[in-house]
Order: C-alpha cells, then structure tokens, then sequence
C-alpha cells in the first residue's frame, strides 16, 4: 500500500490546489485494485472500471435498501453499470481459466476456490463476490479518510499533534514506514476512530431477530423484540449519546485515550460500533485502520494542508454517507524533520 501512496503523491507539484475527497477516492481505488481486481483490469481498464463502480455506488441508497428493483434512473444506471462490469470480469476470468497465468491476487483465488462439494465458483459467483468485497471497503475507506482530513484540517490542536507524532516516529524508525511504525501511531489512530464516530460510513446496521428477546434502556424501561423482526440500529445516533460520550458534537480524539477516559467502552461493547459489532462485525477493521494510516502519516510528513473550502455537509442521498460536494485542500510540498 504505501508505494502506490508515495507514487500517486508523487505525481502532486510543489503546490497546488485539489480536491481531497476525489484524490482519496481514486488513490484507495488503486490500492483495492492491486489485490481485488487483477493485472488485466488495473493495466487496461482500470478508468473504465473506476467509473462504473461509482455508478453502481450512486444506485445504492436508503430507497435501494427498501425498494432495490423499483425501476428510477440511478438503479437503470446501476443495473446497467453491473451487467457491464460482469462481462469485463468474465472476460477475465475466461482469460485466466483457459490458459496457464496465475496471479497472486484475491480475483485468482476466487477462480481457484472451491465448495465443500467439489464444485467450482462460477464466473457470475466471482463477479459478484468481487464486487461484493470492493465495495465493503473501496467505498467506506474512501469517506471514512476524507472525513479524517477534512477534521484535522478544522482543528489545529489535533493537526499539530498527529504532525508531531510523526516527528517522532521518524526519528524513532530513521522515516520507514512498516507494520512496527504504524502500530506506534496511536494520535493519528484515535484521530481517524473520532471521525468515524462522528462520521458513520453508513446511516445504519441491519439486524434480523433470530429469537425473541427483551431489551432495556438506561430509564430501565422494556421493549420486546419479536422473533424474524428487522433491528434497525442508527449508527450516528448511537454515536452522539451525551451519556457514554461527552461532548459528543466536539472533535476529541482524546475520549479513547488509554489509560483515560475510555468513552468508546463506557456503555459496554457496544458503545463504538462504526466497524459493526457482535458476530457481523467489520472482519476488515484493523486492515482499513492500516491503509488509511499509510495514507495519512505518508500526508501528514510530506504535506502542509489547508481546508479551503467550507466543512462539508453530510451527503444522506447514499447508504455509504461520505462528505456532499468537493473538499477544496490545498497544498505546500515539504519534508517533514524528526523531532
């Protein structure tokens, strides 16, 4: 992941203008496509399939959870954008089924696999549970790093302290950047796990009642929750309750402060669930906590950033919420001196 992060930055001037919420769309998309998409489509195609990704993403709404086939123009697009992205994978996939290549990829290993019964995967089951993957990270990594810009860039007590974390590391590691020196980024950690909190990647967690059961809230009041009933749980809500959180409008990555005031476990397991909880939880957390700090340390050392435009608005209009409009930074090159 982080030579694709220094190659894309590389391709930046000495300053500049840009806008951040497209720069990490794209650069993340790179990296997904390294393991998720294979050679074929990365060299080729990858524009193309860039693009009709995004198409399927905007067909995918709080209108297409409830109604996902009724017949308006964003699910024609998406249901068009799928049917061609499934004839350039199968294309793929024949490609490699009938010659000798192996790739050292996710998309080689779904080929390969196998059902307990002997059975190969299909090409419409690799399509699919490619896609199926690239969106359960590709999307959500994308706002989820635009959001923690676009508050480090608000606040400069939390920009000057990842920035001197950095400092620190560099001196510590002489400026490499492997699994040790990211584990040592606990500023930059808690910063990204606020922005999630108050930036949800998605409105909210869908559960199905297997049993009946009864919960109860902090006024000990009881609810009955039927047997094969939806459990609909809003994240951002669950995010902003006064009593586990204080201040929970505030920008603090401090909350998860170990030791200190732990918020994120005062109400039990289920206090923090921007990754999910339980069974169902994110399998990808620690994987996105990785790539969007490579992103952001690579960022914080070889950039001064400034937010130009406004702090953007939530965009509702999709299940995966990121920020609504461009996110104007712009940028002075610099090279970041240990401490």
């Amino acid at each position: 992941m982080y030579p694709y992060s220094q190659d894309y930055f590389s391709k930046w001037g000495e300053d500049g203008l840009v806008d951040l919420k497209y720069e990490l769309d794209y650069l993340i998309m790179l990296i997904t496509s390294r393991r998720f998409l294979g050679k074929e489509v990365r060299e080729k195609l990858f524009d193309e399939v860039y693009s009709l990704i995004h198409c399927i993403g905007n067909g995918i709404s709080l209108i297409s959870v409830l109604f996902p086939y009724i017949p308006i123009p964003v699910h024609n697009r998406r249901d068009r954008a799928r049917v061609k992205l499934e004839e350039i994978f199968s294309k793929v996939i024949r490609s490699r089924r009938n010659s000798s290549l192996v790739e050292d990829d996710i998309l080689q290993k779904l080929i390969d696999s196998k059902y307990n019964d002997g059975r190969c995967t299909t090409q419409g089951e690799v399509s699919g549970m490619t896609l199926a993957m690239i969106f359960a990270g590709e999307h959500t990594s994308s706002n989820a790093s635009t959001w923690t810009g676009a508050r480090l860039l608000s606040s400069d007590k939390w920009w000057s302290a990842a920035v001197e974390e950095q400092k620190k590391i560099i001196h510590g590691s002489n400026g490499r950047i492997d699994y040790s020196s990211l584990s040592e980024m606990d500023v930059l950690h808690r910063c990204i796990k606020e922005a999630l909190r108050m930036h949800p990647t998605a409105p909210v967690l869908l559960r199905k009642a297997h049993k009946q059961f009864v919960v109860q809230t902090k006024e000990v009041n009881e609810y009955e929750i039927p047997a094969e009933h939806a459990v609909v749980v809003p994240m951002l809500t669950n995010s902003m309750l006064p009593y586990i959180y204080k201040d929970p409008h505030v920008y603090d990555p401090d909350r998860f402060a170990n030791p200190g005031r732990k918020e994120d476990k005062v109400g039990g397991k289920n206090s923090y669930i921007s990754f999910g909880s339980g069974n169902f939880a994110c399998i990808g957390e620690a994987y996105a906590y990785l790539q969007l700090k490579i992103i952001w340390s690579h960022l914080l050392r070889n950039f001064e950033l400034k937010l130009v435009s406004a702090y953007p608005d939530t965009d509702w209009s999709s299940y995966t919420v990121g920020p609504k409009g461009k996110v104007l930074v712009s940028y002075t090159r610099r090279c970041l001196s240990s401490t």
